[in-house]
C-alpha cells in the first residue's frame, strides 16, 4: 500500500516542476539588445516552451557562447551553471518549466552582477531586491537590476568568446559561495517536492508489483489559473501561479542571504 511520510508539498505539478509564463522585457540594454537579466541556476534545469513571437536565448557554458533562436514551438533548456539571457525579438511569449519547484524562487538563481557586487552579500541583496508592488518604482528597479546584470554578463561573454573561460568559472564559484548558507533550506524543499514525488512513484510501482492498486482510490483532478499577472521576473513580465512549492515571491523579496522559511511556512501566495 502506498503511503506518504514527511512534510510533503500538497498537489505538486507533474514531476514537482515549477511553472510560469513570461513576456520578455522590451527594454534595450547597453549593447542595444532588448531582453532580460542574465543569470544562472545552481541546481535547477530550466526549460522554455515558446508560445508566441520571436526572439532568442543567449547562453554561456563550458562549450562556449550560443545564440539559440526562439519561435513558436521551440523548446530550449539549460542545465545548472549555464548563464542565460532571454532576448526579445517581437512579442516573445514563453511558458517556463523549472526543475525542483520552489528552489529557483528560494534563491537558486544568481544574477551576473560584476565581481565586486557578487563578493559582497549585502551589495548583492541590495542590487537584486525590488520594492514591493508593481508601479513605476518597481519597474525602474527591475530595469536597473537588468542593466547591472548585463554589465557583468558582457564581460563574461567577451572573455569566453576570446577563449578565456576563467571569468566564467570564477562567476560560477562566486555564485556558489553566495548561496552556500541557503542550501539546508533548499534540501528541505527538494525532499518535500521532487524527491518525495519520485519516491511516491517508486512506492506505486512496488504496489503494482504486489498486485495492490488500492492507491488509485485517491485519484482526482486539480486546476489552477494565474493568480498574479505581469510581475517583474528576471527575464520579463511574469504570470504566476499560487501552487505548492511553485512561483514563490522571488523578485528580490527574498534575496540571497535572507533566512529561508521552513517548508511548513513556505508562502502559498504567488511571487525566470
Amino acid at each position: 500500500m502506498v503511503s506518504d511520510s514527511g512534510p510533503l508539498l500538497s498537489h505538486p505539478l507533474p514531476g514537482a516542476v515549477g511553472l510560469s509564463h513570461l513576456s520578455a522585457y522590451d527594454w534595450a540594454a547597453a549593447d542595444g539588445v532588448r531582453g532580460g537579466s542574465p543569470h544562472l541556476h545552481l541546481v535547477c534545469t530550466e526549460a522554455y516552451v515558446v508560445t508566441g513571437g520571436r526572439g532568442a536565448v543567449q547562453t554561456l557554458s563550458p562549450d562556449g557562447y550560443r545564440d539559440i533562436p526562439l519561435e513558436p514551438g521551440t523548446v530550449a533548456w539549460f542545465t545548472p551553471g549555464t548563464v542565460h539571457r532571454m532576448v526579445q525579438g517581437g512579442d516573445l511569449r514563453i511558458t517556463v518549466l523549472m526543475q525542483n519547484s520552489g528552489l529557483p524562487e528560494a534563491g537558486d538563481a544568481v544574477f551576473t552582477f560584476p565581481p565586486e557586487v557578487l563578493a559582497d552579500p549585502e551589495a548583492y541583496a541590495a542590487a537584486a531586491t525590488l520594492p514591493p508592488g508593481g508601479g513605476p518604482e518597481t519597474e525602474a528597479a527591475a530595469r536597473r537590476r537588468r542593466d547591472l546584470a548585463v554589465v557583468g554578463y558582457l564581460a563574461l561573454r567577451e572573455a569566453l568568446v576570446a577563449g578565456d573561460a576563467g571569468p566564467y568559472r570564477e562567476f560560477q564559484r562566486a555564485a556558489a559561495r553566495l548561496v552556500r548558507d541557503r542550501v539546508p533550506g533548499w534540501r528541505e524543499l527538494w525532499r518535500s517536492g521532487a524527491l518525495a514525488t519520485a519516491e511516491r512513484t517508486g512506492a506505486q510501482l512496488d504496489a503494482l508489483t504486489d498486485g495492490d492498486p488500492a492507491y488509485l482510490a485517491a485519484a482526482t483532478a486539480y486546476e489552477a489559473a494565474p493568480t498574479r499577472l505581469g510581475g517583474y521576473g528576471m527575464c520579463g513580465r511574469r504570470d504566476e501561479y499560487a501552487l505548492a512549492g511553485t512561483t514563490l515571491p522571488y523578485q528580490g523579496e527574498q534575496p540571497v542571504g535572507q533566512a529561508l522559511p521552513a517548508v511548513a511556512d513556505v508562502p502559498r501566495a504567488p511571487g525566470s
